[in-house]
């Protein structure tokens, strides 16, 4: 092996190693989960609201908990598109390097 190839290599032993865990998936799955329990919270504060003759502050609480919720969940929304977008740029990279070193050429696999 040359030292180029060498040095490829280890640049995609380098990227699969950053691409094996995948923080988008986390901030999405935040998303969705704080976005679920926004809309819970949201709903029963709405009820509370609905039912009492006077507003009550248990009701308040609950609505300001499902809007800070909302903002988290936009925020974790946020850094996952980041992350994501950082996580394609990285994937790409590594096909550039598979098929540099001619790791997905079946006809380089054959013997000679």
């Amino acid at each position: 092996m040359s030292a180029n190839t060498q040095d490829l290599r280890t640049q995609l032993d380098q990227l699969q190693e950053s691409l094996a865990v995948r923080q988008s998936t986390t901030h999405f799955a935040h998303t969705g989960v704080s976005t679920m329990a926004a809309l819970l919270l949201a709903g029963a504060a709405g009820k509370l609201f609905y039912d009492s003759l006077r507003t009550p502050l248990l009701a308040w609480g609950v609505a300001a908990l499902s809007l800070g919720l909302l903002v988290h969940a936009f925020r974790r929304y946020v850094l996952g598109r980041r992350a994501l977008s950082e996580e394609l740029k990285r994937f790409h990279a590594m096909l550039e390097l598979r098929s540099q070193l001619r790791l997905d050429d079946p006809s380089a696999m054959l013997p000679r």
